[in-house]
């Protein structure tokens, strides 16, 4: 699949690696393919994120998005979920970190040995990269780009597409920008 992809989206991608290295995680995540697009320039998705004044809010995106990690990857909403039926995440977080210290559920490195080799994508990441895949049939577009990747990351659920959402960067949004009012007619699935 990675030969359909364009020289920005590809990009997109090694640089969502780097960024899971900056931060020594075992893995690259949706945040990191974030990330990445973030720091891009040049391209229509790039056009887009400004448009729409995510790069003007990337440190408060970062910070909701440590949080998110600091609650195990739960969402908001799964957080009221929870709460719905009395089960206080807050006071769960506090105990739990209490007894085994703070960004336990983020993976937290303590002392970790150096990384070798090649940092796997999540199941979550690369459920991205076959949702952007999905979006570009769908646009009838020939190659993967920037743009595609950030359209999947506002339409798989989860933590990435809330603290997109909260910063008013929906699909539909995202759609507009990239394309206009007449984007929605060819939309994927």
């Amino acid at each position: 699949m990675f030969e359909r992809f364009t020289k920005g989206a590809r990009a997109t991608v090694t640089g969502a690696v780097t960024h899971a290295e900056q931060a020594q995680a075992d893995s690259v995540t949706e945040e990191h393919l974030l990330l990445s697009l973030l720091d891009r320039r040049g391209s229509r998705a790039s056009f887009a994120v400004a448009a729409l004044g995510l790069v003007d809010r990337r440190a408060s995106m970062e910070a909701a998005l440590a949080e998110a990690r600091r609650r195990g990857g739960l969402t908001k909403a799964d957080t009221e979920a929870l709460a719905g039926i009395g089960i206080d995440i807050t006071e769960i977080l506090a105990r739990v970190e209490g007894v085994h210290g703070e960004g336990v559920l983020a993976g937290a490195r303590g002392n970790r040995r150096r990384w070798s080799g090649r940092r796997p994508f999540t199941g979550g990441a690369k459920g991205i990269l076959e949702k952007s895949l999905r979006i570009a049939l769908g646009r009838r577009d020939r190659f993967i780009g920037e743009e595609h990747l950030l359209l999947a990351l506002t339409a798989c659920p989860g933590p990435v597409a809330d603290v997109l959402a909260e910063n008013g960067a929906t699909y539909a949004t995202v759609e507009r920008a990239l394309y206009g009012e007449g984007g929605e007619s060819r939309r994927a699935s």
